[in-house]
């Protein structure tokens, strides 16, 4: 439990810290991983990114401060983190629907968001279907993009890159140039805050033994140890599902870490919205 005790703690330090500059890599630290891998767990638990969560907290806090005290509107927008009263009240109508001055007047509903409790299921989940595996480094070709993970701007962008894939016939062509020891589309997500603070790549690819196509690019996956995950079911509801189980029941009870290479996530030929279609997640783990 060593893995939701460390995301606790994670939590616990950012609700500490609600009214303080505070960082990613600050947070990511409390829980002794990567910010990168940190945010994409963080967003596969709860659907937002760090920074939203934090910014609801502040504006819930707001909201109730706004209503309980006689505090000066221009005093509160500095005190969580807003650098005008304009910025603020857009922010605030944004959330809860209506302005600073009309909350104050008890005019309209506040939304409040609590805070956050990791609560896992170890006994009595529905049945994970796995593998273990060690692969061989393999070679990929396909297109890529670089997303920032800071404000979730990765969670809005994968999917817009998908459906430009799906459009444009690069998914088609990839199917027919995958010759590689892994079968079907690949989403492959890359970490490269290394290079370049809070961003990742991630490509549309498959696995390809050959010369590069005409447009495409290359990039090699490393040897691994993998968790193939199966998923059953039409997308994206099965994928997001089996992506929650894998970090709140698997991780938790499995003695494996994630080793902090590229994820995969393989799609098979056929239907995506086909309720028996199948599909994979694999994670490399050390």
């Amino acid at each position: 439990m060593a893995w939701i005790e460390a995301l606790q703690k994670a939590i616990d330090y950012m609700e500490e810290h609600l009214l303080d500059e505070i960082t990613v890599e600050d947070i990511a630290k409390q829980a002794n991983s990567s910010p990168f891998h940190f945010q994409r767990t963080f967003a596969i638990l709860t659907d937002i990114s760090v920074g939203e969560y934090i910014r609801r907290r502040r504006l819930s806090l707001a909201a109730g401060e706004l209503c309980s005290s006689g505090a000066r509107i221009i005093d509160l927008a500095l005190k969580y983190g807003y650098d005008t009263p304009e910025a603020f009240t857009k922010a605030f109508r944004r959330q809860h629907g209506i302005s600073p001055s009309e909350a104050r007047k008890y005019t309209g509903k506040l939304k409040s968001y609590s805070r956050l409790g990791i609560q896992v299921s170890l006994k009595g989940a529905e049945p994970m279907q796995y593998r273990v595996v060690e692969q061989e480094a393999f070679e990929v070709v396909g297109i890529k993009e670089e997303f920032s993970y800071a404000n979730g701007e990765n969670l809005a962008g994968i999917p817009k890159m998908w459906d430009r894939a799906n459009k444009d016939g690069t998914c088609d062509l990839l199917l027919c140039k995958n010759n590689g020891p892994v079968k079907g589309i690949l989403g492959v997500c890359v970490d490269q805050s290394k290079v370049k603070e809070k961003q990742m790549d991630y490509w549309v690819a498959a696995a390809y033994d050959g010369e590069t196509p005409d447009g495409y690019m290359k990039m090699e996956v490393p040897a691994s140890k993998w968790a193939i995950f199966e998923v059953h079911g039409p997308m994206p509801e099965a994928m997001q599902k089996v992506w929650k189980q894998i970090f709140t029941e698997w991780f938790p009870s499995s003695g494996f870490e994630h080793a902090g290479t590229p994820e995969l996530e393989v799609y098979t030929a056929g239907n995506s919205a086909d309720p028996d279609y199948y599909s994979e997640v694999w994670i490399p783990v050390k």
